[in-house]
């Protein structure tokens, strides 16, 4: 029975078994991937919101401001009571007291101290500077060293003795480190707006805290705080079911604490809530957003296995006829087909899902997928395996029905057919893009204020799929309209030039088809990496012209005027510069000596900043100045009283400034009565900022104010669009896989006639050199027409829509397309490479053909 040796007979087309698989595997992989590609997309909005959250806040917290002495253990055993039931580890516990006005060391009683203490803060993250961990208090270091406070010294309040200091730490710095994010307020003296003699003093155990409020017999704390050290949640139904167990603590807490009178004693919150419904969102936005294109993915697949059906058919054309001479239906000959296809298609499509969760770090965002998006990925990956198999077999039923049972196409279905072919769907694509386009426009005119994270939307999504694809069908109909004429071109000077048009001619729908997905493939690829990493870009560019480099440290005065070097320890990667406003322009003054190496100078678009900086110092009239912006009706006039500028170059932007009305200018060329007069001074560094506060501290140095890059801005936006716009090139580069697997699929189906009409004209004197340069004429017209409209279309298309999917477009500046030279290389390079293998697989087929075998069949 044929139906039993189908699968053996299936290995005399390799190629076959082999595209098959492919087909199957690319469109399980796309489906699969889609939904992956959301859920992970959750949870690297969890991995970033953990990331700029405090550690112990995933969980609940518990904290309330002037809790009474008396309350706080029930408080406290309440929530220890409760916690283990919903599945927390024991609550850190936080407690500090009021200012203790007059506390007193060596006879000095004008100290003003905070007592805390914080389950493990002195036994594990202190840094002790001197003494021990023994029962007592820690006392900081700086008011330790400045005010020649020992190891030993008992403080006072009131004539009471509270305990001994038995160590000596470092104070936190500003910001805190991780692990007291959550305690900034309490634990951190801020220098600048504290007195100096102002402390924390940390008790090292319980009992000793303890002790300390008795003595002083205060009445209640200044806060009381409880919150849980989690293992940070790594996916949206892990912080899903944490805030859930959350609530339900908290919920569990205020009964207990209710009955017991003490209902207002504390209060819980979900700091981590918001979290969770941004990374919800996230999820939600990136999934709807690429839901279009994953349809046309799944669609796109279903062609390939329509055309993998088509292939088959002619192959077995002479078996099919003979089985329906025989008695066997339509339904039958679809099943032989199952039966000779569908174990490469199965086995390819679960590749491909397998595929789709091992590649996901390479294609995906960095973030782990939920355990129910996978199985949801499976299913689709079933449904679209079990979608191939019905479409081989109703292709191949529907085709041999036509063919043998009503014997001829009748007349009505050849006009429908011709009606289908030259109908003009491009019009209906381009009404799509048209659609698409407005709601783009709308996109991009829409405030970015307020929305965390703004939706890209679908309609908008494809307009660059639809675009390329309608330059696409455009091409494709020029392309069948030139082919159909081709008959006219008499080129037989040139032999190997007219065999390539006439094997192109008696091959519309073929080459036609390739073009179309080919086009469709580059042009989708090129928009897709486009947009993904110009998004990505403009979040480097806008934080560093924000910023101005790494860390930005606004510090004292006397730094600007140089009276104060700075430590030597970051003097290598960081410049000071000032600021000052008063005529409608901002003048940033800078160093231009050690600017370089500070600030972030290579986000500057293709400007000879050297030269500029470099010619701030040279003599003339007025203050030499880089000019900064477009208004041309900018004053040359500089604020508080330092002349007129007198321009040496210009940009549209610079660091600090940005694209706003200024200039900048140099220190050499102000007067020590004019730098002191600056308002504002600024450290920029290209060092880490807990490098750069602590050499600050150490010397010094006060800095009301710290930015870096990393915290400038809210990055999440960036990563939504450029996460969403992966999958589009994702979804290109499938399409590639499917373009060349359709060409290869052209040249197969095409193998006998090839290699009959090679031999022939071999025999005929032509060399073999000359039939392998027309070959590769023929399909390096196909695929290079491809290659320049889709990497022209696409290139184009991601140039008019990078900007409109800018998520800061109140920053400057706007999102713009990255180079798209190396995109453009790359392509032509595997264009080469897949023509040569389509031109040597077709000249294999010529060398090894049997001539008087292909004449006689």
């Amino acid at each position: 029975m044929p139906w039993r040796a189908a699968p053996k007979a299936a290995l005399t087309s390799p190629l076959t078994l082999i595209i098959a698989a492919v087909t199957a595997l690319l469109a399980c992989f796309l489906g699969t991937a889609a939904v992956l590609q959301a859920s992970a997309a959750g949870g690297a909005a969890v991995t970033y919101q953990t990331g700029i959250a405090c550690p112990d806040s995933y969980g609940p917290v518990f904290s309330k401001g002037n809790v009474p002495v008396s309350d706080a253990p029930e408080v406290i055993s309440a929530v220890q009571r409760h916690a283990p039931a919903h599945g927390f580890s024991p609550p850190v516990t936080s407690r500090y007291t009021p200012v203790i006005q007059g506390t007193e060391f060596n006879g000095d009683p004008h100290y003003k101290v905070t007592l805390g203490h914080r389950d493990q803060a002195g036994l594990n993250n202190l840094d002790l500077a001197a003494g021990t961990r023994d029962a007592g208090l820690l006392l900081g270091t700086v008011v330790a060293s400045a005010e020649k406070i020992g190891v030993g010294a008992t403080p006072k309040v009131k004539g009471a003795a509270l305990p001994p200091v038995t160590g000596l730490y470092r104070d936190l710095p500003d910001p805190a480190p991780r692990w007291w994010c959550s305690q900034q307020r309490n634990a951190v003296v801020d220098r600048l707006a504290n007195d100096p003699l102002d402390s924390v003093m940390f008790a090292t155990d319980g009992k000793t805290f303890d002790d300390a409020v008795r003595t002083l017999g205060l009445p209640a704390f200044r806060t009381l705080y409880l919150s849980f050290y989690e293992q940070p949640p790594k996916t949206v139904s892990e912080a899903e079911d944490l805030l859930d167990r959350s609530k339900a603590l908290i919920a569990d807490v205020r009964a207990d604490l209710g009955t017991r009178g003490l209902g207002d004693a504390i209060v819980g919150s979900l700091p981590f809530e918001r979290s969770v419904m941004i990374s919800n969102q996230a999820e939600s936005n990136v999934f709807v957003s690429i839901l279009p294109l994953a349809a046309i993915s799944v669609l796109v697949g279903c062609a390939g296995i329509g055309t993998v059906a088509l292939q088959w058919n002619q192959r077995r054309h002479a078996q099919l006829r003979l089985l329906s001479s025989r008695g066997t239906g339509p339904v039958g000959l679809g099943l032989l087909a199952v039966a000779e296809l569908g174990l490469p298609i199965v086995v390819g499509g679960v590749a491909g899902a397998v595929l789709a969760r091992l590649l996901l770090g390479v294609y995906g965002p960095p973030g782990e997928p939920d355990g129910g998006a996978q199985l949801t990925g499976s299913l689709v990956a079933a449904v679209i395996l079990l979608a191939s198999l019905a479409l081989l077999a109703g292709v191949i039923a529907i085709r041999t029905h036509r063919e043998f049972e009503l014997g001829r196409v009748r007349a009505g279905r050849r006009k429908g057919l011709k009606l289908l072919t030259i109908f003009p769907w491009e019009l209906i694509t381009a009404g799509v893009a048209l659609l698409g386009w407005n709601q783009l426009v709308d996109y991009g005119k829409a405030s970015r204020v307020g929305n965390p994270l703004p939706q890209v939307d679908p309609l908008a999504l494809t307009y660059p799929v639809f675009v390329v694809l309608t330059v696409g069908l455009l091409a494709a109909r020029l392309a069948w309209l030139a082919l159909h004429a081709s008959h006219r071109a008499r080129l037989w000077s040139r032999p190997a030039l007219q065999l390539a048009i006439r094997r192109l001619a008696s091959a519309r729908a073929p080459v036609t088809g390739v073009l179309v997905i080919g086009t469709l493939a580059i042009g989708t690829l090129a928009t897709g990496i486009g947009i993904a990493r110009g998004q990505e870009e403009a979040l480097h560019t806008k934080s560093a012209i924000f910023v101005g480099a790494e860390t930005r440290v606004d510090t004292e005065s006397v730094i600007g005027t140089g009276k104060l070097p700075l430590p030597p320890q970051i003097s290598g990667t960081t410049t000071v510069v000032g600021e000052l406003t008063g005529t409608g322009s901002v003048v940033l003054v800078v160093d231009p000596q050690t600017f370089r190496q500070g600030a972030a100078l290579g986000t500057l678009p293709g400007a000879d900043v050297d030269r500029m900086l470099g010619e701030l110092s040279s003599p003339g009239t007025g203050v030499p100045a880089i000019r900064i912006g477009n208004d041309a009706a900018q004053k040359p006039a500089l604020p508080a009283g330092l002349g007129e500028a007198r321009t040496i170059g210009e940009l549209p932007m610079f660091p600090i400034i940005g694209t706003k009305a200024g200039y900048v200018i140099s220190r050499q060329s102000l007067s020590a009565a004019q730098l002191t007069a600056v308002p504002k001074w600024s450290l920029l560094s290209a060092s880490p900022v807990a490098q750069l506060t602590e050499a600050l501290t150490a010397a010094g140095i006060t800095q009301p104010n710290r930015i870096t890059r990393e915290s400038a801005l809210d990055a999440l936006p960036f990563y939504v669009v450029s996460w969403t716009f992966s999958f589009m090139a994702l979804l290109g580069a499938v399409l590639g896989v499917v373009a060349v697997l359709s060409l290869l699929v052209a040249v197969e189906v095409r193998r006998r006639q090839n290699a009959l009409a090679g031999a022939l004209v071999l025999r005929m004197g032509m060399r073999p050199r000359a039939l392998l340069a027309s070959h590769l004429m023929e399909l390096g017209a196909l695929s290079g027409l491809a290659v320049v409209i889709g990497v022209a279309c696409g290139v184009s298309v991601a140039g008019l829509s990078v900007p409109r999917f800018d998520p800061a477009t109140f920053l400057a500046p706007r999102s713009a397309l990255p180079n798209p030279t190396p995109f453009a290389l790359t392509v032509l390079a595997v264009g080469v490479l897949v023509v040569a293998l389509a031109g040597w697989i077709a000249m294999r087929s010529v060398r090894t053909a049997r001539t008087a075998e292909l004449i006689r069949a």
